[in-house]
Formats: C-alpha cells, sequence, structure tokens
C-alpha cells in the first residue's frame, strides 16, 4: 500500500479530479490503480481567497516496484495499517453482569464493548430513551415544563445529542480507538466523509438516530436498557485487604419503586449535570476532587460574516460553513477561548434543574442556520470558587445557573455586545436576530457573573475582533449561562481505572476524564479494555449467571 501525503487540489474539485492528481503524482496509468482511500482531508485557506483541499490517500496499485522509483517526500509505502481488536483476556470470574450508569458516549461505548465481547451489561439510564426523550426536549423548547430526570442533558445520549456533533479531538491516539469510534458510527448511520474530514461532525438529527442504531446492536449482543432508572447508592463491603462495591440502589421512575442490583462492578458513566449523584458519592466516601472548568457566555454572528472572514469571499455549494477557535491571554492573567463553536448553528436552553438555567450550542447536519454561535469562556478554578470539599466548583455553577435563572425570569437572558460593555439592559435585538430554541428575554448579563469574569469575557470578545473582523459587533448577540463546558469535579481512579473502592470505575466526561464526545467514547473503550483484561466473560450458555 502507499500513502500520498500533503496532495492540493482547489476547493471546488471533483473525484475525478481527484482521482487524475492521484495518477500523475504516482506516474502511473489508470488501469495500474487498483483503489484508492481517503485518510484525511482538511481545507486550507492560508491563502484565501484562493482555497485548497489537502488530502492524504491511501492507494493500491498493481505494482509497487513502480512507486519505489519515484523521488518524493509525499509518497511512501506503508504496511496495512492495525485494526483495533481488543480481546477478553481475563480468568477472573463475574458472579453478577456489569451495569454501566448513563448512556452518553462513554457509558455507550463501554457498554456496546463490554457486549461485543460477551458481558451482557445493564445500562442504567436515568433519562429516556431517544424517542421519548427528544419530544420531551422540543416541548421544552416550545414552552412546556422542563422535565429534570429527562432533558437536554439527561436521557439517551447523554448531553452530546443536543449540540453540534462534533467529532474531533485533541487527543493523541495511536492504538486505533479514534477510528474504531468514528467507523462504530459510520457502521451505525452517520456519513462516511467523517472518517477522514479534520474536523467531523455528524449533527444533532443525525446522531440521534445513530445513538438508537447503536442501542440495537448493544440488545442483539446480550445487553439490556433500563430507561428511567437512577443510581441513588452503592453498597460497599471492607474486606482486610479493600473496600469492595457489592451492590448499588436504584429508582426506576418508570414503576415508581426502588429496588437493589447485586454486581461486581459498576462503571460511573455519568455526565457533567450529574449534581445529586456527585452528592450521593460524596457522601459514600468516594474520592473525588474539585478540578478547574469554564464559564462564560454563548455569542452569535451572521454565518456570512464568518465565512467571508474565514474563506475570504461568500461561500458557495463546495464549502461548508465555516468554523472557528480563538484565544486569549489577558493582561489581567486570565485566558478567554471559544469552544464548542457551532457553525450554521442554534443556541439552546440546556437546563437540568428547576429555577436554574445553562445554555449550549447545537447544529443539524446540514448546518444551515442563518447565525454561528460559540461559548465565550473564562477558566475558573478552586482560588475563583474557594476549594471547600470535591464539590465546590458544582455549587458555584448552581449560583451562576440561579443567578441566570432570574436575570431571564426562566428563559434564556440575552444582551447585546454593546448593551453588556456599557452595562445597560437591551431591549431588544439590532441587526443580528437571536437563533434560540427556547424562549429568551431582553436584559443585562452582568447581574449574572462576578465582575471579574465580565471584565473578562469583554476584553477577550475584543481581543478576537483583532483575528475577526466584526467578533466585537456592537450588535452581537450575547446569552448565558454557559456552565456546561466539563465536569467540576474529578472521580479519582489509578491505573487499573478504578476507585480505591474496588469495583467502581469512574468513566468518561462527568467523571473529570474527558471532553467531548470523542474523548469521551475513547475512555468509555478504556474502562471496557481493562475489565475485559481482567474479567472473564460469559459463554452463552453458562449457567447460575444472576441478575438475568
Amino acid at each position: 500500500m502507499v500513502r500520498i501525503q500533503q496532495l492540493k487540489l482547489k476547493y471546488d474539485h471533483s473525484l475525478i479530479d481527484l482521482k487524475a492528481s492521484l495518477l500523475k503524482q504516482l506516474r502511473i496509468r489508470e488501469d495500474q490503480l487498483l483503489d484508492y482511500k481517503i485518510v484525511k482531508q482538511s481545507l486550507d485557506a492560508r491563502k484565501k481567497p484562493e482555497l485548497y483541499y489537502v488530502y492524504t490517500v491511501d492507494v493500491n496499485v498493481k505494482n509497487e516496484s513502480l512507486i519505489r522509483r519515484l523521488r518524493s517526500d509525499k509518497v511512501r509505502r506503508i504496511d496495512k495499517t492495525k485494526d483495533y481488536h481488543p480481546v477478553s483476556s481475563g480468568k477472573t470470574r463475574l458472579q453478577h453482569r456489569p451495569v454501566i450508569a448513563g448512556t452518553g458516549p462513554s457509558g455507550l461505548f463501554c457498554g456496546y464493548l463490554l457486549a461485543l465481547l460477551g458481558y451482557r451489561p445493564i445500562l442504567l439510564e436515568r433519562g429516556d430513551a431517544m424517542e421519548e426523550r427528544t419530544e420531551q426536549v422540543k416541548k421544552f423548547w416550545s414552552g412546556g415544563p422542563l422535565n429534570p430526570e429527562s432533558n437536554v442533558q439527561f436521557g439517551e445520549g447523554g448531553a452530546g445529542t443536543f449540540s453540534d456533533g462534533k467529532l474531533n479531538t485533541l487527543v493523541h491516539d495511536t492504538s486505533g480507538r479514534n477510528t474504531y469510534v468514528l467507523q462504530t458510527f459510520v457502521d451505525h448511520g452517520a456519513p462516511p466523509e467523517i472518517l477522514y474530514q479534520n474536523k467531523p461532525h455528524i449533527g444533532t438529527d443525525i446522531l440521534s438516530d445513530v445513538i438508537i442504531n447503536m442501542r440495537r446492536s448493544i440488545l442483539a449482543h446480550g445487553g439490556e436498557f433500563r430507561f428511567g432508572n437512577c443510581l441513588k447508592k452503592i453498597y460497599t463491603e471492607k474486606t482486610e485487604q479493600e473496600t469492595v462495591c457489592k451492590s448499588i440502589y436504584v429508582y426506576d421512575r418508570k414503576n415508581d419503586r426502588y429496588y437493589n442490583l447485586e454486581t461486581d462492578l459498576i462503571i460511573l458513566a455519568l455526565g457533567h449535570s450529574a449534581r445529586d449523584t456527585f452528592r450521593m458519592l460524596e457522601e459514600s466516601q468516594v474520592p473525588m476532587a474539585a478540578k478547574a472548568f469554564a464559564v462564560g457566555v454563548r455569542i452569535e454572528h451572521p454565518q456570512d460574516m464568518i465565512d467571508r472572514s474565514q474563506y475570504g469571499r461568500q461561500r458557495d455549494g463546495f464549502l461548508p460553513a465555516a468554523s472557528y477557535k480563538l484565544t486569549a491571554n489577558l493582561e489581567n492573567g486570565r485566558g478567554v477561548y471559544t469552544f464548542c463553536m457551532c457553525p450554521g448553528g442554534y443556541v439552546v436552553n440546556a437546563s437540568s434543574e428547576p429555577e436554574k438555567l445553562a445554555v449550549n450550542g447545537m447544529s443539524y447536519h446540514d448546518r444551515a442556520g442563518s447565525n454561528a454561535n460559540s461559548a465565550v469562556i473564562v477558566t475558573v478554578t478552586p482560588d475563583d470558587f474557594g476549594n471547600d470539599g470535591p464539590l465546590s466548583g458544582m455549587y458555584f455553577q448552581q449560583r451562576l445557573e440561579q443567578a441566570a435563572y432570574l436575570a431571564g425570569k426562566g428563559k434564556i437572558p440575552v444582551q447585546r455586545f454593546g448593551d453588556f460593555c456599557k452595562h445597560s439592559p437591551s431591549s431588544g435585538p439590532g441587526k443580528i436576530l437571536p437563533q434560540m430554541k427556547g424562549g429568551y428575554t431582553w436584559t443585562d448579563l452582568h447581574s449574572i457573573f462576578p465582575e471579574f469574569l465580565t471584565e473578562s469575557l469583554k476584553n477577550g470578545i475584543f481581543e478576537f475582533d483583532r483575528k475577526i473582523n466584526g467578533y466585537a459587533d456592537p450588535d452581537a448577540v450575547l446569552s448565558a449561562l454557559e456552565s456546561r463546558t466539563s465536569s467540576p469535579v474529578r472521580i479519582l481512579r489509578d491505573e487499573t481505572f478504578q476507585s480505591d473502592i474496588r469495583g467502581i470505575y469512574p468513566c468518561g466526561e462527568g467523571a473529570g476524564y474527558a471532553g467531548g464526545i470523542m474523548s469521551a467514547a475513547m475512555d468509555g473503550l478504556k474502562v471496557a479494555e481493562k475489565i475485559a483484561e481482567k474479567y472473564a466473560s460469559f459463554d452463552s450458555g453458562e449457567k447460575g449467571l444472576r441478575n438475568i
């Protein structure tokens, strides 16, 4: 196999152009080309408005000896890439089925791999299945009441379901997990181009169907889902050597009953918003620590303005809605940065608790909305919110979200950036109209934040204007509160991925080990691998297995 790198074509090229370029680069005839596979595609806008796509392509040819004569650092022979193939190699026998609390990306992929390996996991989810959850969220955005147990944060698929579905990650992965996650998404209905795009995304609309299809695969391989079932307590037992998990206590909302479930291990794939569960874990003396996270606002601009800035031209049918990523280091020592940028998207009411309000960003697959939005956030640490225990950051989040709820009187509080700078309430929009899922109201956001945050946000936006002209437009729309950027706690684990209480496996974003769909999914795979290394999987004919 031959790999060609740095293959550059004009942005509006066709697949015929790509194939012709491959033949030219390799100096071969078309009949000598067996097949090819795009490995990576990225957009080069350094010389805008001249735009190019840059490719890495793996090629199979009839006679590789022809390739060896080429003198080019862009072409090299490679061995066939190794696939990700974890196996069950453990010897310890499980007495009970493993339990996963949470069906966000980490819980879903942990459950998927364990099911494929024959462990028959039980997946608990406090929220509802995707079909029911989607309808509940739509009703909430239309003015209906908040369901604290099933909403934008809780339910099958986790918080990432109602987002842009971005699948890029900063995790350096040599194990093949990243590719495995992407291929799994494709196998369950995602578009195949996510396998090679530099910044792949699915979109909320397609991601919802992908998650349903993954559920069906897990069920087909012996897994079980229990929706409306919330983890309430973990029972442990002390031995001479260690403290171990023995069972869990669960509330079944669908049947209004509590029950005890014996298990050898519980994977805590909690979302970053599972605050009552964090409190329960603290009471159960599960080791945790407060960690830094970030808070701020969402900002909206016209998508065509972002396109012109990033591309140097108006976007046409060959270009996707443009994105951006910005950072600034301020004189006050604070760092401000953009996060979860949603091209052609919407700001959504992402609340999960009564009388507290949080926002997020969301895009559909086509990213066809008129506005671009992004979080503009500032990192806060225990020095800012007081290190009064592992949940001090969580309580800081709640105080800000309560202030946001009061500022908007239950609706998303919004303000024009020019008024934000003048500390003056907005009475309505300027030339930029908010694009939101959920009701909103014009107000002054200063009542929500401590002064160090409002000043940092204002100065950061002005710094970003140096990179994207018009970013600090007085009519840019700010909304609050962007507070669920990452978990405010870390549930401690060792090299075996277990807590000091053996059999407890903290996992994913809520546990403090990931920051997005991809890294959470990969962490779920890592936890499943550790379980497979230690425990033997169930034989389909084994008798005596409990919790069937």
